[in-house]
């Protein structure tokens, strides 16, 4: 492999990095031996399949929201493939049934519909809405008013476990509180716990994030394990961005600095393009070069034509000059699984610093990869 260094590299690109994501992955493995839970990645946070290598030794397997989603998880990671959709086709179901661990209906409608087709391949497990969540924003929550995800209490048909072989709840988004999903690990156990006892495996999603710095690991761990022992199940959990927090840069160069009342750096990159969560939940990024004290204000702009689209406002000690790089730190989460063409921007490549210091480049797109995916010549 030829050797690269990051200051050869071109612009936009995610640098991914091996030693943090252990880090993150060692966290993992303690939680699942402290509490016998079992962890599958969630693909719809990340899929960058290059670094499963990395990641298989810890995880017992991966989760799906559809069919790419599992056929993905079954080729590249192996292990549990649980498929999950909020609504299936018939063709969805005959795609993924054969090759899936556990299928998680998404209503009881479903079920019924499609169960037929499922029995005797994989284990069958139904979402269920706890009513209550942790979320910071109502677009992320999955209890919210009038929530299509999963079946209410209230709604339930309790003859519905006598052929079900799991649950799954997933109510929490970006919790850090180990208190708070305590509080709804009880509630859960309050409102399902005879139904729950009748099942092998119950699913409690993602969103707990367990590697948070400072995290109360210990506490989590104990009280899955009471659960799972108060309910004689299996439990999982759906970890995303736990696994992948602060682990990626997208690194950026500016190209421009414009002047409107503040100064504007334009970089070589673009929220709405390369890192679209900053944009639809207004999350500012942050940069890694960035300093609290710094007495230079600037805007970090993205080169897209959307008047908005910005990275964040940050400070710096020194002022910022074209040519200089920018890391936009903690990118990995929900930014290479929403990449998409906008504007006809170049596409950051992918790389990953390995822990002997090496770069392997994981992917890399141009302007053939952007005409494809609008339209195809025709073939006569």
């Amino acid at each position: 492999m030829q050797k690269k260094e990051k200051k050869d590299l071109k612009t936009p690109f995610f640098m991914i990095d091996e030693v943090k994501l252990i880090a993150n992955l060692e966290k993992a493995r303690r939680l699942k031996e402290l509490s016998g839970v079992k962890l599958v990645l969630a693909l719809k946070c990340f899929s960058t399949w290059g670094v499963f290598d990395i990641i298989k030794p810890y995880l017992d397997g991966t989760t799906s929201s559809a069919p790419y989603e599992v056929k993905l998880g079954d080729e590249t990671f192996g292990g549990e493939t649980h498929a999950y959709s909020v609504g299936y086709s018939e063709d969805d179901v005959k795609e993924v049934a054969d090759i899936c661990d556990k299928m998680i209906f998404n209503s009881q409608s479903q079920l019924a519909a499609y169960r037929h087709i499922v029995e005797g391949k994989a284990s069958l497990g139904l979402r269920l809405n706890p009513g209550v969540s942790y979320a910071g924003q109502d677009l992320a929550n999955p209890a919210r008013k009038f929530s299509r995800l999963g079946v209410q209490a209230a709604h339930l048909d309790p003859n519905v476990f006598d052929g079900l072989d799991g649950v799954m709840f997933h109510m929490n988004c970006e919790n850090k509180d180990a208190g708070a999903f305590i509080a709804l690990l009880n509630s859960i156990s309050e409102q399902f716990g005879q139904y729950l006892d009748k099942l092998d495996w119950v699913s409690l999603g993602g969103g707990v994030f367990f590697t948070w710095p400072g995290y109360e690991l210990e506490k989590l761990a104990l009280a899955l394990k009471a659960f799972s022992e108060k309910h004689g199940v299996q439990l999982y959990l759906e970890p995303g961005e736990a696994i992948i927090a602060k682990t990626t840069d997208l690194v950026v160069t500016v190209v421009d600095i414009v002047e409107n009342e503040m100064k504007t750096a334009i970089v070589d990159s673009a929220t709405e393009a390369h890192r679209l969560d900053t944009l639809i939940y207004n999350e500012p990024a942050a940069v890694a070069e960035a300093s609290e004290a710094g007495v230079h204000t600037y805007v970090i702009g993205s080169c897209s034509c959307l008047a908005g689209d910005q990275f964040c406002v940050a400070q710096f000690e020194q002022p910022l000059t074209i040519g200089q790089r920018l890391h936009i730190m903690d990118s990995a989460g929900y930014t290479m699984v929403k990449l998409n063409w906008f504007n006809g921007l170049r596409m950051p490549s992918i790389y990953c610093q390995r822990q002997n210091g090496s770069i392997e480049k994981l992917n890399e797109f141009g302007y053939d990869d952007f005409k494809r995916s609008l339209s195809q010549w025709k073939v006569s």
